[in-house]
């Protein structure tokens, strides 16, 4: 697949993932990339987190250069798409959860290795927990209106993160919002 003004964020997933995966790096797709993702677009971001596995600054390069990706300064730009990647220095991990594992999501032909929706949620809840985001929080809801994302995991997680208050907001909002979805239907 060739990149073009119109490509969609999941496009270019696949497409950074699939030139990754061919030159070996391990790669997961993280953050508001993720949230776009799980929730349908009402969340949207410009680009695109990936917690590398693996390979060299140089391989890295090349697999980026080989789907037209340039390296400037901390992220990787297109001339043909708005989005951008990043690389953030890892250990994969939400908050100070450090037992993440990515699942496999299908983006037409191409495999994304990527957070799963409720750790999604708990990625954007860290940031609401952390910097008083409400767009975190927002996109958090979106994806729980989504997704079936486990709100017990998502609890015992922001309880260890001693956010059970701002978590209590989150769970009002969903329920809102889910009550609300129910009754137009």
């Amino acid at each position: 697949m060739t990149l073009t003004s119109r490509s969609t964020l999941a496009e270019v997933a696949a497409v950074v993932a699939h030139a990754l995966d061919r030159a070996g790096i391990a790669a997961v797709l993280t953050g508001g990339a993720c949230a776009t993702l799980y929730s349908k677009g009402a969340y949207m971001s410009a680009d695109l987190d990936f917690i590398l596995r693996g390979g060299t600054r140089k391989a890295i390069d090349a697999a980026m250069s080989s789907v037209g990706f340039a390296r400037d300064a901390d992220r990787y730009v297109h001339d043909a798409t708005p989005f951008f990647v990043e690389f953030p220095r890892g250990p994969l991990a939400i908050g100070d959860d450090f037992n993440i594992t990515p699942v496999e999501l299908r983006i037409g032909r191409a495999r994304v290795q990527a957070l799963s929706a409720t750790d999604s949620c708990r990625d954007r809840l860290a940031a609401f927990y952390h910097w008083s985001d409400r767009q975190s929080l927002e996109a958090a809801v979106e994806i729980g209106l989504r997704h079936r994302v486990s709100v017990a995991v998502i609890r015992r997680w922001s309880e260890r993160e001693g956010q059970a208050e701002k978590f209590a907001e989150f769970e009002r909002e969903l329920r809102r919002r889910r009550l609300r979805r129910q009754s137009r239907t």
